[in-house]
């Protein structure tokens, strides 16, 4: 869409708040915030909203008539972030989401949406927070195979095993620190399971490799289970623990998963420590590319929503995938079923 772009944001937490901000100080030329949807409209928020107009109901937004493109922070896999999605979509509006999980569940469904109504759904900030790895994938190695994507996928998971390694700490110490810190949410259960990095690694399977994202196709291995004796013998083989995702080319087929792994010292991976993530990227011709940066965090997170803003508003719109999502095969994907620690993962097929 070329010309003046008006947007309507749902959600107004910590990254929504940031979004509203640089919008309305004119971050992206051309592009103006017109109306909001929020909880709790009375809070003070820090940020004078009053020139915007305000909603009762996220949904409205999808029809309202001085809305062109809708954000949605709202999050979660149920309505009303879904029900706003869905309707943003078939009225012909785009999408700007964060929704990694909602994305994980139903992306190939909103794909169909999407590009049978002619409106784009763009989804950078639902990865590695401010690491541009979804146009990477999508657009600069668009003439490329992919055989191989691996990575840092949560900085809550890092930041624990970072402060394990760093300060020797047990696992119920550098996680109440993460707490304390707001790198870890009260229930960090998503994060320490290693669903969330599933959740990510599942969107980028679908980028890289052509396959429906299906997070019951990833073999996960949370953290919970580390213990300080376990970083203790990483120490004694001169590597360190990592919550690794991969998503990989196989001669048995695609192979994807999560767990902790032993990574050596000397590897990018093993430098990429606290709440930062990582991507590693292998492709022909290329070659290897590594993406590092700010995984989470009100900043990295509004930075590629911002992002995925300015594309639209230049007319830049991308198939949900990068390819026709009619045209998706319905290729299962192989499964590694990891057992402890596991280190060749990592360093090389």
């Amino acid at each position: 869409m070329n010309g003046s772009l008006r947007i309507g944001l749902a959600g107004l937490g910590t990254v929504g708040i940031e979004v509203a901000g640089r919008l309305l100080h004119g971050a992206v030329p051309g592009v103006t915030l017109t109306a909001v949807c929020a909880r709790d409209r009375a809070r003070d928020r820090g940020l004078d909203l009053s020139v915007v107009r305000w909603v009762d109901h996220p949904v409205e937004l999808a029809a309202a008539g001085d809305v062109d493109l809708v954000v949605e922070l709202i999050g979660g896999t149920g309505d009303p972030a879904a029900a706003l999605i869905d309707s943003a979509l078939a009225a012909g509006k785009s999408v700007v989401t964060a929704n990694k999980a909602l994305l994980a569940e139903r992306a190939m469904q909103l794909a169909v949406v999407s590009e049978a109504s002619g409106a784009s759904l763009a989804y950078e900030a639902a990865v590695a927070g401010g690491i541009p790895v979804i146009k990477t994938l999508r657009e600069a190695l668009a003439g490329n195979k992919i055989n191989r994507v691996s990575g840092i996928l949560n900085g809550t998971c890092n930041f624990i095993l970072s402060q394990m390694e760093s300060d020797g700490v047990s696992f119920e110490a550098a996680l109440k620190d993460a707490q304390k810190r707001g790198f870890a949410e009260a229930e960090p259960d998503l994060d320490i399971s290693g669903m969330d990095a599933a959740q990510k690694l599942a969107l980028l399977a679908g980028l890289a490799f052509g396959v429906q994202p299906d997070v019951s196709q990833i073999s996960v291995t949370g953290i919970e289970a580390i213990t300080d004796q376990d970083i203790s013998f990483a120490d004694e083989f001169n590597s360190v623990i990592r919550l690794i995702a991969i998503a990989g080319e196989t001669p048995d087929g695609l192979v994807q998963c999560v767990a902790p792994m032993l990574v050596g010292r000397t590897h990018a991976l093993a430098q990429v420590k606290n709440e930062l993530n990582a991507v590693a990227l292998e492709a022909s011709p290329v070659g290897q590319l590594f993406l590092q940066g700010p995984g989470a965090g009100g900043g990295a997170t509004a930075s590629a929503v911002l992002s995925d803003i300015a594309d639209l508003a230049q007319g830049f719109g991308r198939p949900v995938f990068g390819a026709d999502a009619l045209q998706y095969a319905s290729r299962e994907s192989g499964r590694l079923a990891p057992t402890g620690l596991v280190s060749a993962s990592c360093t090389g097929r």
